[in-house]
């Protein structure tokens, strides 16, 4: 019997499938999961099972003893330094800061900063990695890192937060800062909120893991780094796998990479520096559906709709009743990929009295129906 000793929540799910997938394909296991942590609260529970061998996140000296002296093969996807002897898969974190910084960078950024745990490697290492890449283009990265408290709750006491708040208030805006993970990078958006910063048009946040359970559920909707967790859990079992049948040579340590950046609220615009735009870009993400004018968006940015128009063009090379009109689709588009929602029901949701209206403004801007778009997405989710 295999024991997958894996936490439940954020990445370890794709590992679980990656496991499961190679277990399908190529070996039959029976696989327990403890996601309980049993084995590393009692030692003795590994030693009251016949098991042959271990795949974990929770790798501790006591586990590597216990399996070693038991001889069962251990492969470690932990993303912490290794332990000899012990394969380890682990996510390229220095490639990890570089699509960050990439991503950042394609939005027009010009001032930088990390948010890390100066006592865990991985942060260490994707930090470095898009300090590195910034560098590579002449950009310098501001960095504010403490160690790692320990704590998973999103907001962590009041001092942490009034740091991160004094911090933020110091850089340069627009800013496009990186997170270590989506729990820092949660901390960020709570700091912003706290010293009133727009997101993301003045503070731009990017998170690594792509936990959806903490990226959609923040707000805005938090811009993640995903790194490949399914080919992580795969590549384990197929490690195991050889380990089990008396292989060998595999390297001590295997890095993965990322497979890129999923965009969301948090830094899915273009970086400006003037505040009235800004603050009129933020305005229109959040009301677009909501069957606003270019009249609202001029009341709500305190000047006038000349000088408005004046700095869209300028900035954005289109006018606010395009970007109106631009959210409106997108939301279209998500609508009609995810959600089996009649026609009569997205137009509600996108701001549309009309249905009608609607479908002519889609085909006009897309070159589809809204039924046709739906049929081709279908098409292509099913391949």
């Amino acid at each position: 019997m295999l024991l997958v000793f894996l936490p439940r929540f954020g990445e370890s799910a794709h590992m679980l499938r990656g496991i499961a997938h190679y277990e399908r394909t190529h070996q039959v296991w029976a696989a327990y999961h403890d996601d309980q942590a049993r084995a590393l609260e009692d030692p003795t529970w590994l030693r009251s099972r016949p098991w042959r061998g271990v795949i974990t996140r929770h790798a501790s000296e006591g586990l590597v003893q216990a399996c070693a002296e038991l001889r069962i093969p251990l492969v470690d996807l932990d993303d912490t330094p290794t332990f000899w002897g012990v394969p380890k898969i682990r996510p390229d974190n220095r490639a990890i800061g570089h699509l960050a910084a990439e991503h950042l960078l394609e939005r027009g950024h010009r001032h930088f900063a990390y948010v890390g745990f100066s006592s865990e490697s991985y942060s260490n290492e994707r930090g470095d990695g898009f300090a590195e890449s910034l560098a590579l283009v002449g950009h310098a990265c501001t960095r504010l890192e403490i160690p790692y408290p320990g704590d998973n709750r999103p907001v962590w006491d009041p001092p942490q937060i009034e740091q991160l708040t004094t911090w933020l208030r110091g850089l340069p805006k627009p800013v496009g800062i990186l997170a270590c993970m989506d729990l820092r990078a949660q901390q960020v958006l709570s700091a912003a909120s706290e010293a009133g910063f727009l997101v993301p048009e003045e503070v731009a946040i990017l998170g690594v893991n792509n936990d959806l359970n903490r990226c959609e559920l923040s707000f805005p909707p938090l811009s993640s780094v995903a790194p490949n967790s399914f080919q992580s859990g795969y590549r384990a079992a197929e490690i195991l796998a050889q380990a089990l049948a008396g292989g060998g040579g595999t390297a001590a340590i295997e890095r993965v990479e990322p497979t890129g950046v999923v965009t969301r609220r948090s830094t899915d615009v273009l970086a400006i520096a003037d505040r009235v735009v800004a603050s009129a870009l933020g305005f229109i993400r959040e009301r677009a559906c909501q069957n606003i004018s270019v009249d609202d968006v001029v009341r709500h940015s305190h000047t006038s709709r000349s000088q408005l128009e004046r700095k869209f063009r300028h900035f954005l090379g289109r006018t606010p009743q395009a970007e109106i009109r631009r959210i409106q689709v997108a939301t279209i588009r998500t609508l009609l990929q995810e959600t089996d929602f009649p026609l009569k029901k997205i137009a509600a949701l996108s701001g549309f009295e009309h249905v009608e209206y609607m479908c002519v403004l889609f085909k006009r801007v897309t070159g589809q129906s809204p039924g046709a778009y739906r049929r081709l997405q279908a098409t292509g989710n099913s391949q």
